[in-house]
């Protein structure tokens, strides 16, 4: 058997490696060297991630002093790979188990051979690709098209003997120079792929923390592509197919980046000279990218310019009559956002319009009493009905967009769309809409929820916030780290629990019970679970599947209890109760839970971040944790220990919470240690003026 030399680069990438090297390591295929370079990494859990592998007789680990680029790194590779065949792996990425053996089985008196590449958010979406046996030849512009020679095994004396190597040179798109390379001693007009060579391309859902190479700054990579793309150009002027090979890719880069970063002038210099050594100007489906084109080749600047501005004013009102809500963005963001900032208006929103609720609806009434010069707007789905006289919009009417681009002051318990941009003199306050238990954000290695740029998008929403609200310490450290949020912190607890200290709360709970005819001589447990991250439809589309089993409640617990039940505002599922009346009240679509909370003897929750909220009441709480392993261990992970830390018993079975709630006495003496230290640590903030204090901070 011929030996596969495997060649990992490594930078920074702790959280794949395992994934990444196993992959490599359980290959059907045997004869296998794995090189791991790596580059410099900053990231101490990168050695803790390799120190596994240091004794494996088949595995070199290679230490570079300082980060010297990917071309550098697959260059030491190649100096210490012995294998007659050489294979290149992103330390990010991984491959099927048979995906060597199928390569070097069919690779024949080829120089080099592509597998099939797939792009995965996560490993668990790896199973859905079969192995297929098939064998196809591509044209060379289709091989090479993402400028990648990933998933490419490659004779390893060919390349040694040509001297084909990664230019070290440039930071970005340094696999275009071996491409070329490879071109230019093999050149040949199709190009053999074998379909089930499956390589796993991991998108990397973080760019912020620990962006990919192509996630990096765009600019930078402007300057790199077009300086490489000349010299090779220079050195490869007289070779027609490698010519023809660079020119796509100039086109293709032009077409997709012009918009964005051709206004810089150092770019726009190397993208006159980038032109200037094209062959010949293919014309484009895009009338304006020939006449760009055109003007490059002249080294007319100023009518480039007009013309660049001209095709993105097109495209933008091409955009805005495409549909109604694009149209409000295209005003929004060219004509509302210009006109003079009302002073004195603030701008509510609750759960995306949801409700009249939370923190908002608790600062708002606050305001109300006692700050009678300010004008307030609620944006709400449908109409409310609200004390005081705020003007009501509609969630992206065009009156939504108006009122946002010209109130100064904005209050939201959850992110505001991306396309909203913050003008000099605009004012968030986020209020956030509960304390952690879940990972958040930046604490989170994947994300298994719908929306793979979620992270990305997150970091752009927060950084209009100006003011952040915390429940308590914890909350503010992590809010500080998971959300990146480097502005002011209001460390007075939550305005929405305000209520819940209250001296006339149990006056206020009797008038609740009456307004949802809840009978006055039962006792209530409210059951509010959170959502699942992996359980979705499509974006934004959640579903989720009751586990309580609500008949035997009744029958052994609807002489005394009746059952509210608060789902997760994600949840798109209307969940039928129609078999349980006067038993089960689905009060998901109730505006405030704090009147739930108010009205309730025992809280039924999981993951949820309301019983860090009910727990200023002081009454019991149950956990129905009958999906914590995989919740804690795959989803999101948590960060306190559960079993050691809430105030109340971890219950797996409905069983187990009807014996918990006839033996309620018990068991809240039982974890009544808990509970006191629990308080101390979540809930010592909390004293009833929390609006008072974030309004007098931020409305001065």
């Amino acid at each position: 058997m011929k030996k596969i030399s495997v060649i990992i680069p490594v930078f920074n990438t702790a959280e794949f490696l395992s994934d990444s090297i196993t992959s490599v390591l359980n290959q059907t295929y045997s004869n296998i060297e794995l090189i791991i370079i790596d580059d410099g990494s900053t990231n101490e859990k990168v050695k803790e991630a390799l120190y596994p592998y240091k004794t494996y007789s088949n595995v070199k680990i290679i230490y570079l002093n300082e980060n010297k680029g990917v071309g550098y790194a697959r260059n030491k590779g190649l100096d210490h790979a012995t294998g007659e065949y050489i294979y290149f792996l992103d330390s990010d990425d991984l491959i099927s188990s048979n995906t060597l053996k199928e390569l070097i089985s069919n690779i024949n008196n080829s120089h080099y051979i592509f597998g099939n590449t797939i792009r995965i958010k996560n490993v668990d979406e790896i199973d859905e690709y079969p192995v297929q046996d098939l064998i196809t030849k591509v044209k060379v512009n289709k091989a090479f098209n993402d400028l990648s020679i990933l998933n490419c095994l490659l004779d390893s004396s060919w390349i040694k003997a040509n001297n084909i190597i990664f230019n070290e040179d440039f930071h970005f798109y340094t696999d275009m120079s071996f491409i070329v390379n490879v071109l230019k001693e093999d050149i040949t007009s199709s190009i053999l792929v074998c379909q089930g060579a499956h390589y796993y391309s991991r998108l990397r859902n973080d760019p912020i923390s620990n962006p990919s190479l192509l996630q990096m700054d765009t600019k930078i990579q402007a300057h790199d592509f077009l300086n490489l793309y000349i010299n090779l150009k220079l050195k490869n002027h007289s070779n027609k197919i490698i010519n023809e090979f660079l020119d796509n890719q100039l086109l293709k880069y032009y077409r997709k980046n012009h918009f964005n970063i051709f206004n810089d002038f150092e770019i726009y210099q190397n993208l006159i000279r980038a032109f200037d050594k094209m062959e010949d100007i293919k014309k484009q489906n895009n009338p304006f990218i020939n006449i760009q084109i055109t003007q490059l080749k002249r080294q007319n600047q100023k009518m480039f310019q007009v013309y660049n501005r001209l095709e993105r004013i097109l495209k933008d009102i091409k955009i805005a009559l495409s549909g109604r809500t694009k149209f409000k963005i295209f005003l929004y963001k060219k004509l509302l956002t210009k006109l003079p900032l009302k002073k004195k208006t603030v701008v509510f929103e609750s759960f995306l319009g949801k409700n009249y609720s939370d923190s908002p609806k608790n600062l708002y009434e606050y305001m109300l009493l006692n700050n009678k010069d300010f004008n307030f707007v609620w944006i709400f789905n449908e109409r409310k009905r609200i004390p005081g006289n705020a003007k009501q919009i509609k969630r992206f009417s065009l009156k939504y967009y108006y009122y946002l681009a010209t109130s100064k002051y904005w209050v939201s318990n959850s992110r505001m769309p991306l396309h909203l941009n913050k003008r000099e003199g605009n004012i968030y306050l986020q209020t956030w809409h509960g304390t952690p238990l879940k990972k958040l954000v930046f604490d989170m290695n994947e994300v298994y929820s719908a929306n793979p740029k979620y992270k990305e998008h997150f970091y752009k929403q927060s950084r209009r916030w100006d003011y952040l609200i915390a429940a308590n310490k914890y909350s503010s450290d992590i809010f500080k780290r998971a959300f990146k949020f480097e502005k002011r912190m209001l460390e007075f607890g939550y305005p929405r629990n305000d209520v819940l200290h209250h001296p006339d709360k149990d006056l206020f709970s009797i008038k609740v019970k009456r307004k949802l005819n809840i009978p006055l001589d039962k006792k209530i447990i409210t059951y509010a679970p959170t959502w699942r991250d992996d359980d979705f439809y499509a974006p934004g589309k959640y579903k989720f599947q009751l586990k309580l089993d609500l008949e035997k409640m009744k029958q052994t617990l609807g002489d005394e209890y009746v059952i509210l039940l608060r789902m997760h505002y994600f949840i798109a599922d209307n969940i039928d109760t129609s078999n349980f009346k006067d038993f089960v009240f689905n009060l998901s679509k109730y505006d405030d839970i704090a009147d739930l909370y108010l009205i309730s003897d025992i809280l039924i929750t999981d993951y949820s971040s309301v019983f860090f909220d009910y727990a200023n009441l002081k009454r019991p709480i149950l956990f129905y944790t009958y999906d914590l392993e995989k919740y804690r261990d795959t989803l999101r992970g948590f960060y306190i220990d559960m079993e050691k830390e809430v105030p109340g018993p971890l219950l797996k079975t409905t069983n187990e919470i009807i014996n918990a709630i006839q033996n309620i006495d018990k068991v809240q003496a039982e974890f009544l240690p808990k509970y006191e230290a629990f308080y101390e640590k979540y809930c010592s903030w909390e004293n009833g003026n929390a609006s008072e204090k974030i309004v007098d901070e931020v409305f001065k």
